[in-house]
């Protein structure tokens, strides 16, 4: 069970108008006009009533997601919420919750408990101070949080499914946000994005949940994306780009028992690769026997069952 939890508020008479705004001024002395009559203590005593009333009436609350920051000239920061004693009330009322890092509270150690890199692809596992930190990308389906008749830049089901991949295959989680019709429903396009995401799901997922980052003694190979899960002990490779017959594993021998694709079970072959061709050495590398035909799913995943 979580909240997400605006702590923007453009129609609460108290709030001011800062640059993000709808009604955002040209200059200072049209914010001093705007803001006439405006109290924020006022609006920061509302927010921290509401976030008190979510926190207490509604039993035990995993995630609160507060939404959001923007600090500088004309914006709102950790000041304006009073972020420091609105995360202890947040901590105190729910001891076990997760919050995301929004605050605007970058020096104090207890304010988030992940990052929340928003509509990019983050390089690398996201750190703080040096250390790895739980994180998840919050993304669309298409270019609108909201639903958007004439938005066209939908992305399409390989790129959905490999947003996915590329999140758990750096350590994160993946948060995707559909906006509804007028009507209330998801629209057709929603639906169908929706749907092959749960039909690559459906013989896939143990690529996903449960998955992490690969160990580093595993390369990945050109055109792939690995997630591993720690518990199992299972590699996944996910086959963005379709290889020729030999799928070549480059250091992997003697660290995998069996082979699969994860889809429908089917063994691969696997073998030592030719060197014919190269002068490379290919000793420690191993070669899967792969069908010509590429599987249906629109990301085949191979499944490693490691050595002990």
């Amino acid at each position: 069970m979580g909240f997400y939890y605006s702590l923007i508020d453009w129609h609460h008479p108290d709030y001011t108008i800062d640059r993000n705004h709808p009604q955002r001024a040209k200059d200072d002395a049209e914010y001093d006009r705007l803001n006439q009559g405006k109290d924020m203590a006022k609006y920061r005593t509302y927010l921290h009533n509401q976030v008190r009333e979510l926190m207490s009436n509604y039993g035990k609350i995993d995630i609160l997601w507060l939404d959001f920051s923007f600090p500088g000239k004309n914006g709102k920061g950790h000041e304006d919420w009073n972020s420091v004693d609105l995360i202890k009330m947040v901590r105190k009322l729910q001891p076990q919750i997760l919050v995301n890092d929004r605050l605007d509270l970058k020096e104090y150690d207890d304010a988030r408990d992940f990052q929340t890199p928003e509509q990019v692809k983050v390089p690398g596992w996201p750190t703080l101070n040096g250390k790895r930190i739980a994180w998840e990308t919050c993304q669309t389906f298409s270019g609108s949080w909201g639903y958007y008749r004439d938005e066209t830049t939908w992305k399409d089901a390989k790129q959905l499914i490999v947003l996915l991949a590329e999140s758990v295959s750096k350590g994160g989680n993946l948060l995707l946000n559909v906006g509804p019709t007028a009507r209330g429903m998801f629209d057709e396009r929603a639906q169908q994005s929706l749907k092959s995401m749960g039909d690559w799901m459906k013989f896939n997922s143990r690529a996903i949940y449960g998955c992490t980052q690969a160990p580093e003694t595993f390369k990945r190979p050109d055109n792939t994306l690995l997630t591993y899960n720690p518990t199992t002990k299972r590699l996944y490779v996910h086959l963005l780009d379709y290889p020729l017959q030999s799928f070549i594993l480059p250091g992997y021998k003697g660290k995998i028992k069996y082979a699969q694709f994860l889809h429908d079970g089917s063994e691969i072959k696997m073998g030592t690769p030719s060197n014919r061709w190269t002068d490379q050495d290919v000793s420690k590398d191993v070669s899967l026997s792969l069908p010509v035909l590429k599987p249906n799913p629109e990301v085949p995943v191979i499944e490693l069952i490691l050595q002990d």
